[in-house]
């Protein structure tokens, strides 16, 4: 490892150019060959991680000094894609679908930049796959006879997978099956895969989530030293494991939590102080006591990185004997726990806090549903069976409204957007989309878990160790300038330039609009126009929050940064100032991977939420097809606008749906204008939709406007029959003269109207077959003019005496040639008459 840093450093030098093995050597001033040997296996193992790059000339340097930029492939249906750069900050770099190289979706590759696509956009070319991110493809079996493909479940593959027959391993055709890829494509050849699981047929219940499991590569079962070290847990607290910690078994506390959770990781507890202050007290079970560090548990939970919570089941991050068991908060139990105590004053500011460890004993555990009726509906039952804590309740409320309050004022932006709750009965269908309120029950968790997590980072902030964060950077400067200028399309403006906007002017936008047709569009275009919040190892702040200290403290149970914060609490606490530098060193170099890790497992986990959200709401709107709702325009593309419904369902309206006149996009406006009537679609507009289809298999829902035309008014090209009518040609009709035609036709007798009493393909060839038979294959009469003769049908061209397929073909192919010659000889004659 230090050799490959030594060597790295070295090529990053600013003088370095591009080496060669044996410049090297000198340059390291290598004398032995055991050296000379260890620098070639250094230089080899650097190029297999795309770190080095070796010319074709044999030379050595980073990617960064030869217009290289290494990130990861994320490809689109259509075929191209965008390189996420590895490099913080730099922007994405766009692919065309024909530079991929052979590269897909989930690659780790270096591209070549060559040149701007367009505005600042980046353009490149990949010229190198350093890692394959896809080793196993979950999708949809087609059995071809002699070999099969696999329908990828992930659109952005682009290709199918090829199965060859010994590879079936017992998969039929529509089974769900999980592919391992043994050849990669090569151009345009697709790749090759082997079946080692089927998870049955598509159509069987639970086969669309397991699905989505197996896509994401989440983990399900743990493996059985991990269970053995969970049931090692006590059931328990020893009195020795009590000595140390601060005893607050006897402070009023409970947990408020989901009517349906198992997991209750923290408590809260608020008591008033002789000197007119309230200490607020916040607890969290510590898992790092029993998730000891490089433990099977340890690894385990690093490699999940957080919970992942689906419609119909949750995936934990730790077994549920620790996160259903001692490391839950249960009621009138001792347990474990790391805990935040802060003195606030009248206006809520923190004058002093403490934490420690401590083992306390909840009082109830109370849900949301309950605590919202004490305070906000009065429930005389409840209050009377919970009297003895109303009084706690009441206050927590009134810290809680001055602490939002407070966190409005200093500029935190607040986006109240509906979230769904999806309920499915046993067989995973879904029966109601619902949503999950916001009430002051919610608030004061909330409110308590933030102040905890700010206290917590601004105390190691100062102490200037190594710790994790959460932090939320400053917008984007261009899509912040953009927002701002769209904003002026509906009279608003705000002060500041670029990223220098404060985020309290965006709350006070907020504000401003709230209740407004225009709420919607602006909230929504805000929102895009922000970063994604994510772990780092350096303090930046958290823009949304509008506060320079942030992390995760809350949650050690589901997420694994919140344990890594755990841990750092403990080793502080138990050894202060005496821990060692190589100690500090440690995890100095481990926490940018530990945050990096977990970044990516919480987008995975989020990307995994959304589809099966996606998958189930498309069949919850399966049986709706034909029905009528309203809703609102969500977002504008060039290709159609999606409507929201009120149940937070999203579906397209595809621009050629929109048929009563032709609608250009109009990007700062975020708007499609007719072109003839200048009618406009934009964010937030109400809409009439009707559901005019559903796929499931993409998850997707299309949408079209009530009343309006049917297709085919704008002039669109509608397909119109080619008539033979045996006079040496083919004659495309007018709709006039055709429905004129076909009018006449329908009042001659003898005449069958072929548009009226249409029949299936088979029963016409059947229909044909038993004439001839029974006609003795003789061919038909015909008239001077070329049409059959009354009471006849027109029989297919050729269909005569000893004609069977074997001399159809073979007709058609001497014809075929006949014409070639023929072509090729006129060709021939025109050149030589040119050539005089």
């Amino acid at each position: 490892m230090e050799d490959q840093e030594k060597i790295l450093a070295f090529m990053r030098e600013q003088a370095y150019h591009p080496m060669t093995v044996k410049e090297l050597e000198e340059a390291f001033e290598i004398k032995d060959s055991a050296t000379f040997k260890e620098l070639v296996k250094t230089l080899n193992a650097l190029e297999a991680s795309g770190e080095v790059i070796r010319t074709r000339a044999n030379r050595y340097g980073v990617p960064e000094k030869m217009n290289l930029v290494r990130g990861r492939l994320q490809s689109h249906p259509k075929g191209f894609g965008f390189v996420i750069p590895e490099t913080q900050g730099m922007e994405d770099v766009y692919v065309h679908a024909n530079d991929m190289n052979g590269a897909l979706h989930g690659d780790t590759v270096l591209v070549r930049v060559e040149k701007e696509a367009g505005g600042n956009r980046l353009e490149g070319q990949i010229i190198r796959i350093v890692e394959r991110g896809m080793k196993q493809v979950v999708g949809t079996f087609k059995d071809e006879t002699y070999y099969a493909f696999v329908i990828p479940d992930e659109k952005r593959l682009g290709k199918d997978i090829f199965i060859p027959k010994e590879a079936y391993n017992g998969a039929v055709d529509g089974h769900k099956v999980v592919v391992n890829i043994v050849r990669y494509p090569e151009g345009r050849v697709n790749p090759e895969g082997e079946v080692v699981e089927i998870l049955g047929h598509k159509n069987d219940p639970g086969v669309d989530i397991l699905s989505i499991i197996r896509k994401f590569n989440l983990p399900e079962a743990f493996p059985e030293d991990v269970l053995e070290e969970a049931e090692a847990a006590p059931d328990e607290i020893s009195e020795e494991e009590i000595s140390g910690r601060r005893d607050l078994r006897e402070r009023m506390m409970v947990t408020i939590d989901g009517a349906d959770a198992k997991d209750l990781d923290d408590a809260v507890s608020l008591e008033r102080l002789p000197n007119g202050n309230v200490r607020l007290g916040v607890h969290i079970a510590d898992v790092s006591y029993y998730v000891r560090e490089k433990s099977q548990l340890d690894n385990e939970a690093y490699r999940r990185g957080t919970s992942v919570y689906l419609v119909d089941r949750v995936i934990p991050m730790l077994p549920h004997r620790l996160s259903n068991g001692i490391c839950s908060l249960n009621p009138q139990v001792d347990r474990l726990t790391i805990s935040c105590d802060m003195e606030m004053d009248s206006s809520g500011n923190t004058v002093k806090y403490d934490i420690f460890l401590s083992v306390i004993r909840t009082d109830e555990r109370m849900t949301y549903a309950d605590v919202r009726s004490i305070l906000e509906d009065k429930d005389e039952a409840l209050a009377e069976k919970y009297s003895r804590l109303v009084p706690m309740f009441e206050d927590m409320k009134e810290l809680a409204l001055k602490l939002r309050k407070k966190r409005m004022q200093r500029g935190a932006i607040d986006f109240d957007f509906r979230e769904a709750k999806i309920y499915v009965d046993e067989e995973g269908t879904p029966t109601e989309i619902g949503f999950r309120t916001r009430s002051i029950a919610e608030q004061i968790i909330e409110e308590f878990m933030l102040a905890a997590n700010e206290t917590v980072a601004e105390h190691f902030h100062w102490m200037k160790q190594p710790f994790m964060y959460r932090i939320h950077e400053d917008p984007n400067a261009e899509k912040l300038m953009a927002f701002m200028e769209f904003i002026t399309n509906f009279g608003y403006s705000i002060r500041g330039k670029g990223n220098s906007v404060h985020p309290r002017a965006l709350q006070q936008l907020l504000e401003e609009v709230k209740g407004t047709p225009e709420e919607i569009i602006i909230s929504t275009v805000m929102l895009r126009s922000m970063k994604q919040a994510r772990y780092d190892a350096e303090s930046l702040g958290h823009y949304g929050l509008s506060t320079e200290f942030y992390t995760h403290f809350t949650s050690p149970i589901r997420r694994y940064p919140d344990l890594i914060v755990h841990r750092r609490i403990r080793e502080w606490i138990e050894l202060g100032n005496q821990i060692s530098e190589k100690r500090l060193g440690y995890w100095a170099e481990q926490m940018p991977v530990i945050a990096e890790h977990a970044s990516q497992r919480e987008r995975l986990a989020v990307d995994a939420e959304r589809e099966t959200d996606d998958l189930k709401k498309a069949e919850f709107m399966l049986e709706r097809v034909g029905e009528e709702f309203e809703g609102v325009i969500s977002s504008v593309t060039s290709f159609g606008i999606f409507v929201e419904l009120p149940n937070t369902i999203e579906g397209l309206v595809h621009v050629s749906f929109l048929t009563d006149d032709y609608y250009h996009y109009h990007e700062k406006m975020f708007a499609l204008v007719g072109e003839r009537t200048g009618k406009q679609y934009r964010i937030g507009d109400v809409v009439e939709v009707r559901v005019a289809n559903v796929n499931v298999d993409e998850r997707t829902i299309d949408f079209e406007i009530v009343g309006m035309p049917k297709a085919g008014f704008r002039g669109s090209r509608e397909r119109t029959p080619r008539v033979i009518d045996g006079r040496g040609g083919d004659h495309k009709p007018t709709r006039g003269k055709q429905d004129r035609s076909r009018a006449g036709r329908a009042d001659r007798p003898g005449r069958p109207d072929r548009q009226k009493d249409k029949k299936h393909p088979a029963e016409i060839r059947q229909k044909y077959k038993d004439r001839r038979k029974a006609e003795g294959n003789k061919p038909p009469r015909r008239t001077g003019s070329g049409r059959a003769s009354t009471g006849e049908e027109v029989l297919p061209i050729g269909a005569g005496e000893g004609d069977t397929p074997a001399k159809r073909q073979k007709g058609f192919w001497e014809d075929l040639v006949k014409s070639k010659k023929k072509n090729r000889k006129n060709v021939a004659s025109q050149v030589k008459r040119k050539r005089r």
